[in-house]
């Protein structure tokens, strides 16, 4: 076995799965990709509503806690993040939302060219099969099989869809076409009844070929410098440390908690926060691990007159069909997301995007124990859930190395409810789902609201239930922003880490501001871009990579 690559990519998740497949296509570079997680023959990973079951596994799980956060009462909140092929893309909710477009104009004024609403719709659109067919918006022929789940969706988020345009809300029959306001069904990352992660649209085809090399349960330590050039990543594998070296470029793509903790550890951030630790510094990059954004989100829960899916799998009959059904035919309630019904709103006028995303979910898990989100195992009562999630984040939090051991997981600050604005936004939010609960389509069903309660009913009550209940909606990006230099950001337009040469970053943690929506679609798409302009760089330099020296003091060649 070798030990040397052209690119080595650190993350097997939405980023590193595409770019592995597109930076090997050729058969010209050796590829590594990098996994600190096991494979992903996991059967709950391929069940759609299994992702339950793999929320608090540690094997495929980094499950991260964070600091007590002052926006949430001074609570911890906890922090899923995938652990295993496919990353995270293996344990969403498989939301395919591409933002709106004045996102990305956004990041295009903040100086970052290239970056525009016009020059990201290509990528968006070559990533994609979409099962509706292709238009202006849409496209198939894509490695991403986006599923159109309208006509299996629940009877319940039907009903929610009219409760929403009862209460004024426009019907919106695809969020990713020309528009993204409005509520309507969801479409998701799904074939055949089976979750499309990246490894089962990118990776698992590219791994037949000779030149990619995929390797799991493989930690990375550090990334290797000669001067101030990258030339390849210490690992950590079966007990053993080892180093790969990388002729072309080391590429993180371990997202936005974990891309900032190796940049650190390998001595590119805050040079006071290195030193705290005793790593040398190679580049005082003060931008990295700062600027985290996420989206923050909670549940209204309703106890129903008409069946939910509790009642479908609570029961062990219940159970048995569902799982029966999904494996004779790939249907049934495993075989689709909990969030089936949503949409994008603004809740007040002189916004010039939606504020606030809603989601709709046909299931309960109220009396679950702490430390469990049982899906297959709902509560024993008719129940459903509408959701909210804030669009338009103002505040920043931060990711900083809590030690030297790259085993010691990160300090995460998520800076929750920074703003007025943001609280504003949040309680308009849930006016605005009581108000859809209160239409006739939704009364004709609803017995009680279970949580919060009727008795919670002024802004400073739900307010303080929001903060004690509300949670990540798993949407963390910014820590490695790209910006017009380092003093604003980590990373250029072209996603090099600014002071060093042959490393880049490419991952939510890049995205300079977090866009209106789910993250999983524009991670992918920045991967797509990211591949083009490597392989320009590539093409640009094909005979000027010189060979280097790299010091393996302490370490063992794979």
């Amino acid at each position: 076995m070798t030990d040397s690559f052209d690119y080595i990519i650190v993350g097997a998740g939405s980023a590193g799965c595409l770019l592995a497949d597109r930076l090997s296509e050729s058969g010209k570079y050796r590829v590594a990709v990098l996994e600190a997680g096991p494979g992903d023959l996991y059967f709950w990973v391929h069940v759609p509503l299994g992702y339950g079951k793999s929320f608090y596994d540690k094997r495929i799980n980094w499950a991260y806690q964070t600091a007590p956060d002052a926006g949430l009462g001074g609570r911890s909140d906890y922090w899923p993040r995938g652990k295993v092929l496919g990353g995270s893309s293996s344990i969403n909710a498989m939301v395919w939302i591409r933002g709106d477009q004045l996102d990305y104009a956004d990041w295009e004024k903040a100086g970052n060219p290239g970056w525009g609403w016009d020059d990201v719709l290509p990528h968006f659109r070559r990533i994609e099969h979409n099962a509706a067919g292709a238009d202006e918006w849409r496209a198939i022929g894509g490695n991403v099989h986006v599923d159109d789940v309208s006509e299996r969706a629940h009877p319940l988020a039907k009903r929610f869809i009219m409760a929403g345009q009862q209460a004024g809300l426009a019907f919106n029959p695809d969020f990713n076409g020309p528009t993204q306001e409005g509520i309507g069904i969801y479409q998701s990352t799904t074939k055949g009844g089976r979750r499309m992660s990246a490894v089962r649209a990118f990776l698992r085809p590219a791994m037949r070929r000779a030149n990619l090399k995929v390797l799991t349960r493989t930690h990375a330590l550090r990334v290797m410098f000669e001067g101030r050039r990258a030339t390849g990543v210490e690992v950590m594998q079966n007990g053993v440390r080892r180093v790969l070296l990388a002729r072309r470029e080391v590429i993180v793509s371990a997202g936005a908690v974990n891309s900032p903790q190796l940049l650190q550890l390998s001595g590119i951030g805050p040079a006071a926060l290195l030193s705290k630790f005793g790593i040398p510094v190679v580049q005082d990059s003060p931008n990295v691990g700062q600027n985290l954004q996420d989206h923050l989100g909670i549940n209204y829960t309703y106890r129903s007159r008409v069946p939910t899916l509790n009642q479908e799998l609570g029961s062990w009959k219940g159970k048995l069909r569902a799982g029966l059904t999904f494996l004779l035919r790939g249907k049934g309630p495993l075989s689709l997301s909990m969030n089936q019904g949503g949409g994008f709103v603004r809740t007040r006028p002189g916004l010039d995007r939606a504020n606030i995303q809603l989601y709709f979910q046909a299931i309960s898990t109220l009396g679950a124990k702490a430390g469990t989100r049982p899906l297959t195992s709902p509560d024993a009562y008719a129940a459903f859930s509408i959701g909210l999630s804030n669009c338009v984040v103002e505040g920043r939090g931060r990711v900083e190395i809590a030690s030297a051991d790259p085993l010691i997981s990160p300090h995460i600050e998520p800076a929750s409810l920074a703003t007025d604005k943001e609280i504003q936004d949040v309680l308009d939010g849930l006016h605005l789902l009581r108000r859809i609960a209160d239409q006739p389509a939704m009364r004709e069903v609803i017995v009680e609201e279970l949580a919060p309660g009727p008795s919670v009913t002024t802004d400073a009550a739900m307010l303080d239930d929001f903060r004690r209940r509300a949670t990540t909606v798993y949407h963390p990006t910014c820590t490695c922003r790209m910006a017009p230099d380092i003093s604003t950001g980590v990373v250029d337009a072209r996603l090099r880490v600014y002071g060093v040469d042959g490393l880049r970053v490419v991952d939510a943690s890049v995205f300079p501001q977090l866009i209106s929506g789910n993250t999983n679609a524009p991670v992918m798409m920045v991967a797509s871009k990211a591949s083009d302009m490597i392989l320009e760089d590539a093409r640009a330099t094909p005979d000027q990579i010189e060979p280097f020296r790299c010091n393996l003091v302490g370490a063992k060649l794979l």
